[in-house]
């Protein structure tokens, strides 16, 4: 089956045997077994639970994943993967990427004995130079919040030959516009509250892979934590899987069209979005993704003010997050990367001027003519 219909038909073929269309939720904390001669899959909820299991298949099988976890939230899907570190080991990572996943490099890692690089532009990074003790990269591409795009081929390849885990964060992408494992990397990992979810109301995060021996670590660490997801969330991941594809394909429409119009107008200054042709990294893109999804961010001219603008949006909602079907802007420096230091931010360009934008699914006119409208108000 292709991806469409594998979002609605994908995931565990059994069910409580009354064949409902919807995969049940089980709200039970235990099971009971057979006999002690006999234990079934399902045990203990934080073990495994059918309804979260079901999604996790489901979201494999998106991915073309030999196994699925699924996380309470997308920081404990980040933790859980980091889990395989140990003393000693150090990790490279580029230099923008979601801030929780900062706060958890640059605060907890010492604890751990756990190193860390920043790399600037992996693109051109050599790994030659790279530590000994370097056991993971983690890449976030497009990364969050200006829109980088790392060459995920390149970065596997390489990885593969020092036997260094490659993980990709690809939360702003989604597996139906870009598949790292199938680019060669090792792990996947998701906010599935964004995209996956889809509307807003949940938190999730999943981690994808094929490899046996991470799976049983993973699992373990799973289990172990207990930072699994709820079975009603599970049931809401898997409702909003069905329209992943069409949302997307929404999303991606309405945020080529805004890109297309911040960059021809006066008022705008950088425009970040991978689907410009103008973007750095555009090839990149175009050779290993099927899309751009639905972020972008932009930094205002000097005639303009950013909070007018900001204030004066009707169909924006001033708010941290993204991947709901309704449009947000947010102030990265205050709002979702406030963990990095400000000599950190002004380095990589994570200034007071920057803002980022989740395009959703309204239609496209109502967003171009709210932002428009911001725009003339914001006039200095």
């Amino acid at each position: 089956m292709r991806y469409e219909s594998i979002a609605i038909h994908g995931g565990k073929s059994e069910d409580s045997g009354k064949d409902a269309v919807n995969y049940p939720i089980y709200l039970s904390s235990t099971f009971a077994q057979p006999s002690l001669d006999q234990f079934q899959e399902f045990a203990y909820s934080r073990g495994s639970n059918p309804t979260r299991s079901n999604v996790e298949k489901l979201a494999a099988d998106l991915e073309g994943a030999k196994y699925g976890l699924a996380l309470a939230s997308g920081m404990a899907a980040t933790s859980l993967v980091f889990g395989l570190l140990k003393q000693g080991d150090k990790v490279l990572i580029n230099n923008n990427v979601y801030g929780g996943t900062w706060r958890y490099v640059s605060n907890i890692f010492a604890d751990h004995g756990i190193e860390y690089e920043v790399v600037n532009d992996f693109n051109h990074y050599n790994f030659n130079d790279a530590d000994s003790n370097v056991k993971m990269i983690f890449i976030e591409t497009p990364s969050n919040p200006l829109l980088e795009i790392t060459d995920i081929r390149k970065v596997s390849k390489e990885a593969r030959k020092r036997n260094i885990v490659t993980v990709v964060d690809n939360t702003f992408l989604t597996s139906y516009f870009q598949k790292p494992l199938d680019l060669g990397a090792d792990i996947v990992v998701y906010s599935a509250t964004k995209y996956y979810a889809g509307h807003s109301d949940i938190l999730a995060g999943l981690v994808l892979l094929n490899d046996d021996e991470h799976f049983t670590k993973l699992k373990f660490l799973q289990n172990t934590y207990g930072g699994i997801l709820s079975p009603i969330d599970s049931f809401l991941l898997t409702r909003g899987i069905k329209t992943l594809s069409l949302r997307l394909a929404k999303h991606q429409k309405n945020a080529l069209l805004v890109a297309q119009y911040f960059e021809k107008h006066p008022a705008v200054k950088d425009v970040y979005y991978p689907g410009l042709k103008s973007h750095k990294n555009h090839d990149i893109q175009r050779s290993q993704a099927t899309g751009d999804g639905g972020v972008l961010s932009i930094r205002l001219n000097d005639g303009w003010d950013s909070k007018k603008f900001i204030a004066n949006l009707k169909i924006f909602d001033l708010a941290v997050s993204l991947g709901g079907v309704e449009s947000l802007i947010c102030h990265p420096a205050s709002m979702t990367h406030e963990s990095y230091a400000l000599e950190l931010q002004e380095k990589i360009g994570i200034d007071s001027k920057l803002l980022r934008l989740a395009i959703g699914v309204e239609h496209e006119e109502d967003i171009l003519e709210d932002i428009s409208n911001a725009l003339v108000k914001a006039k200095i």
